[in-house]
């Protein structure tokens, strides 16, 4: 079978639903390829700050989320070894919470699925080859040949690839894959049926190369992780199943941990308990790689894999999303048989605005991400301490983490026909 497409996003993750959706805000239709049978609603929790609120009022789906989850007011961060314990606020200098809003996986991407015209996500497709054919000695007018496994042929004008980590398109266009921090995250839900009693408010707890921590999604259910250093693992060998991953984070890992963090723990719901390897793109791969090729880009993780230590994985896909939207809403004409609008020959030049727009953020946020976590989970000397508590904490923290960047709004339909 050959099918034709304006735009088609691979993976149905964030990024890839997020896409999706500013393009239909702007008037341009896609199709979403995702290898899995169903939606993927894996993962515990996602921290949404300010910046990513933004990103998804310019999508038209905040109101949906605001109502049901509540920000984090302050955190405090326990030293496992001495006991000692500092207060950190999340508001910002001009008096405005720079604290992140926890938020189910799921929930975030059942809204953002369920914004999406039916039809628009295609299920149990898995990519296998990516080819172009340049139509009329033009790059910007070049068609892309998508092959699936099951013997689809897709002719599309943009390609966006979506796909992750392990994308398949980074590959294609030549972007080095990505590197391993050398650490481990186990995450989970914990769920206590009465209440677990804790305010809007993150507990930290760090030892020398092992830094843990919860946070609340309602009074009955709280997220919590374990980072640690994980140089005896090799490849991609992981670890046994979610019982034992829990048995070994209490038994083993945070034995020595504070016993309200080992509550949490003895608390988790087992379904969504995961082991992975903490893993980043080098900054300077999106400095000098090649992140786009005539109409085919990728976002999300696909871009920018970077640690989980500034919680802005998640909240830059939504940025890459709107940006694209409203990038690739500049290449739009009018149909002429009155059907809606078709992508022009001009998306590369739309595609290498997204990318000018982006680069350097995304390289300060990976940058950021990685200094954060090894000033937060790196040595136990003097000078590490002295850098974490004195500056790192009291001084750094608020501007690192004050995300109240405006990745823009997306013009309307209406405004495009004018």
């Amino acid at each position: 079978m050959e099918i034709s497409e304006e735009v088609v996003i691979i993976g149905a993750g964030i990024a890839g639903l997020a896409t999706a959706l500013a393009l239909k805000r702007v008037g341009i239709g896609s199709l979403v390829l995702e290898r899995s049978p169903v939606l993927r609603t894996t993962g515990a929790s996602i921290s949404l700050f300010p910046n990513a609120w933004l990103a998804l009022q310019a999508l038209g789906v905040a109101h949906k989320l605001t109502s049901i989850y509540s920000p984090i007011q302050k955190g405090y961060v326990t030293n496992v070894a001495t006991g000692a314990i500092q207060q950190v606020s999340f508001m910002g200098i001009n008096g405005t919470n720079n604290g992140p809003t926890p938020v189910h996986r799921r929930t975030l991407v059942e809204t953002l699925a369920g914004e999406l015209p039916p039809g628009t996500i295609r299920f149990s497709s898995k990519l296998t080859s990516i080819q172009t054919v340049t139509m009329d000695d033009k790059v910007s007018s070049s068609i892309t040949i998508i092959s699936l496994d099951n013997g689809t042929i897709i002719k599309a004008r943009v390609v966006i690839g979506c796909d992750g980590v392990n994308s398949v398109v980074a590959r294609w266009l030549g972007l080095t894959t990505p590197v391993n921090s050398g650490r481990s995250a186990i995450r989970g839900l914990a769920v206590f049926p009465k209440g677990h009693g804790y305010k809007e408010e993150v507990h930290h707890f760090i030892e020398q190369g092992k830094r843990a921590g919860f946070l609340p999604l309602n009074d009955k259910e709280l997220f919590w992780f374990f980072i640690y250093y994980n140089s005896s693992l090799k490849g991609e060998e992981t670890p046994a199943g979610p019982k034992l991953l829990q048995k070994d984070v209490m038994e083993n890992l945070a034995k020595d941990f504070p016993p309200s963090y080992l509550e949490v723990v003895e608390h988790a719901d087992l379904a969504t308990v995961t082991w992975a390897q903490l893993k980043f793109r080098y900054p300077w791969d999106l400095i000098f790689g090649h992140t786009c090729k005539g109409n085919i880009t990728v976002a999300g993780d696909a871009m920018h894999p970077m640690t989980p230590d500034l919680g802005q994985g998640g909240c830059s896909a939504l940025e890459d999303a709107v940006v694209l939207g409203r990038q690739l809403a500049k290449s739009l004409h009018p149909n002429p048989n009155g059907h809606g609008r078709i992508v022009a020959v001009d998306a590369a030049r739309a595609i290498q605005g997204y990318v000018k727009e982006r680069r350097w953020r995304v390289v300060g946020l990976i940058s950021g991400a990685y200094l954060s976590g090894w000033v937060q989970q790196d040595g136990s000397g003097f000078f590490m301490k002295f850098l974490r508590d004195t500056i790192f904490y009291r001084f750094l923290f608020h501007r690192i983490t004050d995300l109240h960047y405006d990745c823009g709004k997306l013009p309307s339909v209406s405004s495009l026909s004018e």
